[in-house]
């Protein structure tokens, strides 16, 4: 659909439903691998208009599963607050939402937000609308597993075999760990903390995508936050230990835990090994799908990069 049609359709939407008064502007912003967002200018204010081509979580209703995700998590006030959705609508799931301005998380420079945000999070009471991971490493595992075998004709025959050795690796990991997260109190986790999804102001960081949010141990975002394909994602970051160390700290000082921080800092090292995994078969699924001609959505600089993980995959596994 024509950039053209599509502004005109998130205007007609917006009225038939009376979501908004008036619609004086819409502006195409960014799009992901499964969504795309659109600036919306009523008057004064401003919003965000999302619209769903997927889901990563087998949801069949995307749209209104993130937008339960953001109603949970809204009390943190880290995260953008959701206004109204439908399932539907002629562009399908689609959800209006806060806009909240700012720049990009830059490594260097704001680490000292990501603490805060995941605190004000991880301590708010679980939505039981929100698909449970209990089982942090078998759940990875088994997630990681249905992606790297997601396309039989899958050219990398070499990446596969690889990722599946490591697999084994990590079920060989959950073996190990036994009874160690059985009675691991369960928070909502992000899942998705790529420094992309961080929005920046001058005195307070803000987390804004939830598509694939989940009820699970907190070492999920810590652990995703800190592994190389995260912070290589859009920079030439990588922790040092004493960053990897002072960031766990800081994060820990905030959180009134029970527990020592040398538990935090192990699993969270156990979920490390665990979501290089998907983050890797993800790569290698997501490979086949931008190469299809039908793909809704591309990016040239995501398809670089998922090639150059994939090309270096041992550089990570090793």
């Amino acid at each position: 659909m024509e950039r053209l049609t599509i502004s005109t359709t998130i205007e007609h939407i917006i009225l038939e439903n009376g979501w908004l008064d008036r619609v004086d502007r819409v502006s195409f912003l960014a799009a992901g691998e499964y969504n795309e967002n659109h600036l919306v200018v009523a008057g004064s204010k401003k919003y965000l208009f999302r619209i769903n081509h997927g889901s990563q979580i087998n949801q069949a209703d995307q749209i209104r599963y993130e937008y339960n995700v953001l109603k949970a998590v809204e009390p943190s006030g880290v995260t953008p607050r959701p206004f109204f959705a439908a399932s539907d609508s002629p562009l399908g799931g689609v959800m209006l939402m806060e806009f909240i301005p700012g720049r990009p998380f830059d490594f260097a420079r704001d680490l000292d937000h990501v603490p805060r945000i995941f605190a004000a999070i991880h301590c708010l009471p679980v939505s039981q609308a929100l698909v449970i991971q209990s089982t942090p490493i078998q759940d990875i595992a088994d997630e990681s597993f249905q992606l790297i075998n997601k396309f039989t004709d899958h050219p990398m025959a070499e990446q596969k075999q690889r990722l599946l050795d490591y697999h084994e690796q990590i079920l060989r990991l959950n073996q190990d760990s036994g009874t160690l997260f059985d009675n691991e109190p369960l928070c909502m986790v992000n899942t998705e903390v790529n420094s992309g999804n961080f929005i920046i102001q001058e005195t307070k960081g803000f987390l804004v995508d939830w598509e694939k949010a989940v009820v699970s141990c907190r070492y999920q975002d810590l652990a995703h936050f800190l592994i190389p394909t995260t912070t290589l994602w859009k920079s030439d970051f990588r922790f040092t230990p004493e960053q990897r160390t002072n960031f766990l700290r800081a994060y820990y000082r905030l959180i009134s835990p029970d527990f020592s921080f040398e538990e935090l800092a192990f699993k969270t090292a156990l979920l490390e090994q665990t979501i290089l995994l998907r983050a890797l078969s993800w790569c290698f699924m997501a490979f086949v799908e931008y190469t299809d001609p039908k793909r809704v959505l591309k990016d040239r600089v995501t398809f670089d990069k998922i090639k150059t993980y994939l090309g270096d995959i041992e550089c990570f596994l090793n």
